[in-house]
């Protein structure tokens, strides 16, 4: 697999960028279907599933998984079999994922998307969110703080990645604002595919789970204005971090205020830790239909589960 980086202006950090991987056989470029499966995926940098109890063991001194890069690795291979044998979901033509750390320390040096992308022989597109060096994360609500952060002197970084069977085209970094994590910027991006003779737009998003309702409305809403430009088909998918009913109801009612649809009934649990179970992965579609859908469980890679969804223009 070869790998290209396109430097990219990021008010964060000027190593953000968005990275382009063709596999070994090249995605095409053309293609007579009319129908694809679409799968989104917080993969939570494939260091598993015990996002609380890890959590807690940190304040003890103790960071599991141990060896981590040994962990990750074999976390790695898992999803790419799930996504390989079929059997919890669809054979899957692209695959958004977010929380993609691309060599930092707590992915024990693994580029998860790359990787993961190699094992099941797709292209990638990586975009970097660009970690502020040095700026110490503050105290955060009790309930968000069991996650792992990304070191203040760790050269790698994370962001959000499509693996496709078909060519991405138009592939475009979407900043969001972003107020409550000043060490953890938020992004999307938008890629393009041509589905039969519809060119078919895409939008992965990564929305801040910190933010009350009003700051999670704001970022879907800069999303959402740069989804606009696009007048034909397109997909909105990804972690939107809707922990609360008021959360989901209020993102699903600002996109079906746009005209998107869902078949996901709000409460879908796609999130699991410390015995609850939360709705907080999406697919929007606007200008399509969805054929079938389903939440990949009981996949162990990461604290959500992939969903996804069969898309037809």
């Amino acid at each position: 697999m070869t790998a290209i980086e396109q430097p990219i202006s990021s008010p964060a950090n000027e190593s953000a960028s968005i990275e382009i991987g063709r596999a070994r056989t090249h995605a095409s470029t053309t293609t007579d279907q009319t129908k694809l499966t679409i799968a989104s995926y917080n993969i939570r940098y494939a260091v598993g599933s015990h996002l609380i109890p890890s959590g807690l063991l940190r304040h003890i001194g103790f960071n599991p998984p141990q060896p981590r890069a040994l962990k990750i690795a074999d976390n790695i291979k898992a999803a790419s079999r799930a996504f390989r044998n079929r059997s919890l979901l669809p054979q899957v033509d692209i695959l958004a994922l977010q929380e993609a750390d691309k060599r930092t320390g707590r992915a024990g040096g693994h580029h998860v998307a790359c990787e993961l992308a190699e094992q099941l022989e797709m292209d990638w597109v990586h975009v970097a969110v660009g970690i502020p060096r040095g700026v110490k994360p503050k105290q955060r609500q009790w309930w968000l703080n069991f996650e792992e952060p990304i070191a203040l002197d760790d050269t790698g970084d994370t962001g959000v990645a499509m693996l496709s069977h078909l060519r991405l085209e138009d592939v475009t970094r979407i900043d969001l604002p972003w107020h409550d994590c000043p060490w953890r910027p938020r992004l999307a991006m938008g890629a393009t595919v041509l589905l039969g003779s519809t060119r078919l737009r895409l939008v992965n998003a990564h929305i801040d789970p910190h933010a009350a309702v009003g700051g999670q409305v704001e970022q879907l809403a800069t999303m959402m204005e740069q989804a606009e430009h696009f007048s034909g088909p397109s997909v909105v998918l990804g972690d939107f971090n809707t922990l609360s009913r008021q959360k989901c109801t209020e993102a699903r009612g600002f996109m079906e205020a746009r005209g998107y649809s869902t078949p996901f009934p709000t409460g879908t649990a796609t999130w699991r830790g410390g015995g609850l179970r939360m709705h907080a992965d999406w697919i929007f579609v606007r200008g399509a239909k969805i054929n079938r859908w389903g939440v990949a469980r009981p996949l162990s890679v990461s604290d959500h589960w992939p969903i996804w969804a069969e898309i037809e223009t």
